[in-house]
């Protein structure tokens, strides 16, 4: 017996359908899809939560200085005169970032394998482009999803049925996140 369902597809196929899938269960939640896809689904998500669950505090935090053009109210840089030529004037200005320790980069560096980047786009038409922005499905796994699971040792997603679809009679099934 294979390690894994097929899903009556071909490899790439199979995988591409299986990242799409757990990438929109961690995005939105839950979905709903069929029974053997859900079961599969979760074998990856639950890999993926456990291993945020467990490398979700393996940082250190850095303070970093940097300087930076002064800008007006306009958004302009601001420029003094020295030596009879104009010049920009910098600020230099402090900033903690969290830097990632080896194995916590290395589980970050597993998770993008699985995950695709997800982009959010406005729901009004006027200027859809405009308000694009891209969600980063890494950090919201360590800092959204990972802190709820930190007391409980695994099981992070839930199958509930609902039925036979209509079409083909396959098992339709809810997939949630605990």
């Amino acid at each position: 017996m294979a390690g894994y369902r097929k899903l009556g597809r071909t490899s790439a196929q199979r995988k591409a359908l299986l990242r799409s899938q757990v990438t929109s269960l961690l995005y939105r939640g839950k979905i709903v899809t069929t029974e053997a896809k859900a079961k599969e689904i979760r074998k990856i998500a639950d890999k993926l939560i456990a291993m945020a669950v467990k490398e979700m505090d393996n940082y250190e935090t850095v303070t970093v200085s940097a300087k930076v053009a002064r800008k007006d109210k306009d958004g302009k840089r601001v420029k003094e005169v020295v030596d009879g030529k104009k010049v920009t004037v910098y600020d230099e200005v402090k900033k903690e970032i969290k830097k990632d320790k080896p194995s916590r980069l290395h589980a970050r560096r597993k998770m993008l394998e699985v995950l695709y980047p997800v982009k959010e786009v406005p729901t009004t038409p006027a200027g859809r482009k405009k308000g694009t922005k891209e969600i980063d499905m890494t950090k919201k796994l360590f800092e959204e999803i990972a802190p709820k699971y930190t007391n409980r040792q695994g099981g992070y997603t839930r199958i509930v049925k609902i039925g036979q679809r209509k079409g083909d009679g396959a098992m339709e099934v809810l997939i949630e996140l605990v």
